[in-house]
């Protein structure tokens, strides 16, 4: 039984053979002579290029300037404090809540104070009646001194009494002033349109004068408040454009320009203050945020590659220019990169309207075949509908 499987096996190994030297020859030496056709050539195929896949090399502005950093802060900004001590009855704001001028933010107990205020209401009423009888007193006297019937220093002691009288008027009246001034402070209202950014009081609290109640910014007003090295602070002008990245949003970029240089430098960081306004209505709206960016304070004419155009080996850095019909690998010498656009200026290995790939690969080769295809336009005439 053994003996007839290995010759059952023997056989079927050499039909296998036999089918296999049974193929078409010319067709087996043309697939042979292609393949060692590949190897021997070593070339890529044509490469198919659109239009939206290259990009023209054009002499742009490059901006050079010195690094600002600091944080977003608002310009209207109001710490509101006491101005009374009193014990906090209400807060009727929290945090983030918007609020409009005049609104009440905080009230405090006026018991104390309007005690005050009804005293000095009474010391005032008092005040007015003894004058008004001082002045009666001094018209009798004059009355009198016209008939010969009361004596010069009479009239003047009663004149001395009615001015006197007049003074403890004006004293009272001022002391009604000022309580009344007193209970109208017991109640906090916002002093412009804003939000309320940190409470610092709750119900019960004892506020003493010039306790913090509540901060309240205008989240309008936002500005970039930042430092720049007093070894670059000469380059720094009013008016310059600045381009700067706020944390938080990203890789976004907000434009600004200079609006005030403060005139003396930090004494510990050797730093000197830049305020920076937005140029337009982009701006955050949550002061404290880290912000750093570049002034424009000088701006020259240059070449400029976008990053994804350049490829990068080892300390050598290239782009691929179409050049007729083929590619021609440039070898370029990079300078800067402008911090506005993200371009790097390209010093020597190309020149203004040279075309060049805007995103290689790296299975490009020098030389290759380059074949443009026209633009694709989606319309509806291309593509009619079927008729009904």
């Amino acid at each position: 039984m053994l003996r007839k499987t290995i010759i059952f096996l023997a056989i079927a190994t050499a039909l296998s053979a036999c089918g296999k030297h049974d193929k078409d020859p010319a067709k087996a030496g043309a697939a042979s002579a292609q393949a060692d056709g590949k190897q021997k050539d070593g070339k890529a195929v044509q490469l198919l290029v659109a239009p939206e896949d290259m990009l023209t090399v054009q002499s742009s502005a490059l901006a050079n300037g010195p690094v600002i950093t600091g944080s977003i802060q608002p310009e209207r900004k109001a710490d509101l404090r006491a101005e009374v001590s009193a014990v906090v009855l209400q807060v009727l704001k929290e945090n983030g809540d918007p609020v409009k001028r005049g609104d009440v933010l905080v009230k405090l107990d006026e018991t104390s104070i309007r005690d005050s205020l009804m005293s000095a209401q009474e010391a005032l009423r008092a005040a007015s009646q003894a004058f008004d009888q001082s002045q009666r007193a001094l018209d009798r006297l004059k009355t009198l001194r016209q008939s010969g019937m009361t004596s010069a220093q009479a009239l003047d002691d009663a004149e001395v009494r009615r001015n006197n009288a007049q003074s403890d008027v004006s004293a009272a009246r001022a002391r009604l002033v000022a309580a009344q001034q007193q209970v109208t402070r017991t109640v906090v209202r916002a002093p412009f349109d804003g939000i309320v950014s940190d409470r610092k009081v709750s119900p019960g609290d004892t506020a003493a004068i010039g306790k913090e109640l509540l901060k309240v910014i205008d989240p309008t007003s936002m500005r970039f408040e930042g430092q720049v090295s007093s070894d670059k602070i000469a380059a720094v002008k009013v008016g310059q454009p600045v381009m700067f990245r706020v944390n938080g949003y990203g890789d976004q970029k907000f434009a600004g320009v200079v609006k005030r240089i403060d005139p003396s430098a930090d004494d510990v960081t050797r730093q000197v203050e830049v305020l920076v306004g937005f140029a337009n209505d982009t701006r955050p709206r949550v002061a404290g945020l880290y912000a750093e960016g570049h002034i424009d304070a000088e701006l020259t004419d240059a070449l400029m590659l976008p990053e994804s155009a350049l490829v990068r080996d080892g300390d050598k850095t290239y782009a691929w220019k179409v050049k007729g019909n083929a590619l021609s690998r440039a070898n370029l010498a990079i300078g800067p990169r402008d911090p506005r656009t993200g371009g790097f200026e390209v010093k020597n290995g190309l020149a203004a309207g040279d075309t060049v790939l805007r995103h290689p690969n790296s299975s490009l080769k020098d030389g290759q075949k380059v074949e443009l295809s026209a633009a694709r336009v989606a319309s509806a005439a291309s593509n009619p509908a079927p008729a009904k």
